[in-house]
């Protein structure tokens, strides 16, 4: 990116709406080797994580190697992420199958994945309509006129554990099994993701026991789901967040003030796909992952975004979010 461009960016009147969204189509530029050596090497890590659940030499590498292995199937989902939304690789059909591939692996078949996500790109922060591929949002006024099974569902779906097994509640159940008894031809790669996991599943248990099981498959998948669903909870679900009826709606308005920015150390944003930039990705989903950063250096519009954390004190504060106050225009308990 030439320094024209930079200025042109970050010098002058402060944007806002379709201005600012325009100036950042020029970081959505997607470089080929980057793009490549990030999901190449991320998978070469990966793999050689999952081996060393099968042969390190003692029990606690194995375990350390598990929770690797768990961490790399995070940031390779991300990757996954980014190049679903064609920011990354999007002419390449090679990186094309070599995802489509993945997305059952990661119990993220393509036809779900994609239609999901773009619908929640298209109706975040909106209170009806957003459920879909996103947290259930209700307000509390509907939430107290609701009958007391559909309170539990809502709170279920919410609720700190099914958040924490998110592998069962969020993929194996909600990315794979629920779309594929929902529409069974249009999903069917659901059933496929399930039965390769289960053919996997077996075959580790019969060649290497409840080890190989344990640390090769079901821990790492663990780890990876219990943190992205936190991860994507949080980033919709904090205490500053807004939330819009149809008349007050904008797009540039629900990625700037309901979609936050997580402020996690270096390590933690590698493994992660800088995910947590969330409020530039909702402002342009083409901008690769890798100059999320970048962006938030050089665009003085975004510098002062709405903010959550992992400190365990947020953690707690956003897991007890549950309804949407229209009056007081803010998450509340109930």
């Amino acid at each position: 990116m030439n320094s024209s461009t930079e200025t042109a960016l970050i010098g002058g009147e402060l944007k806002t709406g379709k201005a600012l969204t325009l100036a950042l189509k020029a970081y959505a530029v997607d470089d080929t080797a980057t793009s490549w050596w990030c999901l190449l090497s991320t998978t070469a890590l990966w793999l050689a994580a999952l081996g060393g659940t099968l042969a390190g030499p003692n029990r606690a590498s194995q375990i350390c190697c598990s929770v690797m292995a768990g961490l790399l199937l995070l940031r390779l989902f991300v990757i996954y992420h980014d190049q679903q939304h064609h920011a990354i690789l999007p002419q390449s059909k090679a990186a094309g199958v070599f995802m489509r591939v993945f997305g059952i692996l990661a119990l993220s078949p393509n036809s779900i994945w994609s239609s999901s996500h773009n619908h929640h790109h298209t109706h975040n922060s909106r209170i009806k309509g957003s459920h879909i591929g996103s947290f259930p949002i209700m307000t509390k006024e509907n939430y107290l006129k609701s009958s007391r099974g559909k309170r539990f569902g809502y709170l279920f779906v919410r609720h700190p554990l099914t958040i924490l097994f998110g592998y069962v509640f969020m993929f194996l159940f909600g990315m794979c099994l629920a779309p594929f008894l929902a529409k069974p031809r249009e999903h069917f790669d659901g059933l496929v993701a399930l039965v390769v996991h289960a053919a996997i599943g077996v075959t580790l248990f019969h060649f290497g026991g409840w080890p190989a099981l344990v640390l090769t498959q079901l821990l790492p998948h663990f780890i990876t789901y219990a943190i992205g669903s936190y991860l994507f909870y949080a980033q919709h679900n904090f205490c500053d967040v807004s939330f819009f009826d149809k008349d007050g709606w904008t797009y540039e308005k629900a990625a700037l003030e309901s979609s936050s920015y997580m402020k996690t150390g270096r390590w933690l944003a590698w493994f992660t796909g800088n995910i947590g930039y969330h409020h530039i990705h909702h402002l342009n989903a083409r901008i690769p992952f890798y100059r999320l950063p970048q962006v938030l250096r050089e665009v003085r519009e975004l510098q002062h975004p709405k903010t959550t954390s992992l400190r365990p004190s947020e953690i707690i504060r956003c897991l007890r979010l549950k309804v949407w106050d229209a009056e007081a225009q803010r998450m509340v308990r109930v």
